[in-house]
């Protein structure tokens, strides 16, 4: 079987993954910070590094996988200014800041159960490494890489490059990375503009503070990541994952703070999750141009016709190489619901299969070989999915009886085929009951639609409204439009 290759961000290219320790991973990726609902870029990261997960257990690695939680200190903007986000929610809100730390926790969590995720192996919090998160500011001030000025803290870019190289994660060089000459309140204090937070004064106004021995304040929002990822995976670890908009100034940052601390570089291996848009533009909540998870289940989105399962999302995402771009639109969506069925459906033919005593006519062995080869390729999964469609085709063929399989081979299919689909990609299905009950709720409602068109029709408002209230009050929402009437179920 072909050794697993992983194209590494750190070198820009594909190379051979040899963990650290024998039979062992060690994985950190970069988790959301708690202020809001999860959206769908973060999902498809997340997701990208739940498949990464799964194959690794697969290959039979012992895997160590961190994820954090960023419950404070990530201020408004790259450059050390503006409230926390957490903060500022709490404030709007009139609530307390962990308040609203548990309430998108909780929706980050039932979000990503709902896309079937693994859980990591532990999910520290920002708030809970304080202690930590001092102890490293202490050392980087005492080699010299740090300074202190009226109560906060900064790292010391400049003098960092003079023996590395600050930047050379995301290729970027030390002069252009001043990002905001404009007058900014606290900007002043530090000797460079490219210097980063490590310790921030609070000032009156700010809700979340811890004592330090420069005062209160709190952690800047970098330093996190390396107290947790040192703490639970060591100096040095396999992966680090992301996604790409963390390169810089995010991953940046981690490294040089942990290669100041510890001497050494901190991982192996950078890993990091292309964006996501829709209709081929950014998703923005600013100009309308998004979606939340919970929309593809129920369909109140004016960017979908109907509702999708979150196992369809789910085959919908992992068709695209977890480094492209991936572009969401409902026609893209109906499409692949339509290749997700037919997957769905090749599994329930699988399980009825009877073998033969004739040679198997599709290489079993080979299509095998491809599956690893795929993933194996830095995780390709969209080239797995293909073989899958090829094992599809033949699985078809002997329930036609176009063609015969061996009892060895059945076997091997049949393992291959549920361990691909279930265990590494996450799907599942519906059983079938569910899936007929759902039928038949569907069927009812066109029905009562059409009851609903010929009262209107009969200028009998009266009934229409009847049913499209009533409807309604039972979570059916009822769409008009030039084009018919569609329906929203609510899955809440």
């Amino acid at each position: 079987m072909k050794e697993l290759h992983i194209y590494n961000s750190l070198s820009s290219k594909k190379e051979k993954f040899k963990p650290l320790e024998k039979g062992h991973v060690g994985m950190y990726v970069c988790g959301p910070t708690v202020y809001s609902n999860v959206h769908v870029g973060n999902v498809r990261t997340f997701m990208s590094f739940d498949m990464i997960f799964r194959y690794l257990l697969h290959l039979g690695y012992k895997v160590r996988y961190v994820r954090n939680i960023t419950d404070a200190g990530h201020l408004e903007n790259d450059a050390d200014e503006g409230e926390d986000r957490i903060a500022k929610k709490a404030h709007l809100e009139k609530i307390e800041p962990m308040e609203v730390v548990q309430k998108y926790t909780v929706d980050f969590h039932n979000t990503l159960n709902k896309f079937n995720f693994l859980p990591p192996s532990i999910e520290p919090t920002a708030t809970g490494h304080i202690i930590e998160q001092i102890e490293i500011i202490k050392k980087i001030i005492d080699k010299g890489f740090a300074y202190e000025i009226k109560g906060s803290v900064y790292f010391d870019v400049i003098k960092y490059n003079k023996e590395n190289h600050y930047g050379k994660l995301s290729g970027r060089k030390i002069e252009d990375l001043i990002h905001n000459t404009r007058s900014l309140e606290g900007q002043s204090d530090k000797k460079n503009p490219q210097d980063f937070a490590l310790w921030k004064k609070a000032d009156t106004q700010h809700i979340m503070r811890w004592p330090s021995p420069w005062g209160s304040g709190f952690p800047g929002w970098h330093l996190e990541c390396t107290a947790m990822s040192t703490k639970y995976l060591g100096e040095s670890f396999d992966i680090h994952g992301g996604g790409m908009d963390l390169k810089f100034p995010h991953h940046e940052c981690e490294i040089a703070q942990a290669e100041t601390c510890n001497g050494k570089s901190p991982v192996q291996t950078w890993m990091h999750a292309n964006m996501l848009t829709l209709n081929g533009q950014k998703m923005a909540k600013s100009t309308g141009n998004y979606i939340l998870p919970e929309d593809f289940f129920t369909g109140e989105s004016e960017h979908l016709s109907k509702s999708f399962s979150a196992s369809c999302v789910r085959f919908f995402i992992l068709q695209a190489h977890y480094r492209s771009v991936l572009d969401f639109s409902n026609e893209a969506l109906l499409a692949s619901e339509k290749g997700y069925n037919k997957l769905m459906e090749s599994v329930n033919t699988l399980e009825n299969i009877i073998f033969s005593n004739k040679t198997s006519g599709f290489n079993i062995e080979s299509w095998k070989k491809n599956c690893y080869q795929a993933m194996n390729d830095d995780f390709n999964s969209p080239i797995l999915i293909a073989e899958l469609f090829s094992a599809v085709k033949f699985i078809n063929q002997i329930k036609e009886n176009k063609a015969s399989i061996s009892e060895k081979d059945l076997l091997t299919l049949n393992s291959c085929f549920n361990a691909f689909i279930f265990e590494i990609l996450g799907l599942h299905t519906l059983n079938e009951t569910e899936n007929n009950h759902k039928e038949k709720l569907e069927n009812s409602i066109k029905l009562l639609i059409k009851i609903r068109e010929e009262a209107r029709e009969n200028k009998d408002f009266k009934l229409s409204d009847k049913i499209r209230n009533e409807l309604e009050q039972i979570g059916i929402q009822l769409k008009d439009s030039k084009e018919g009437t569609n329906f929203i179920i609510d899955s809440k």
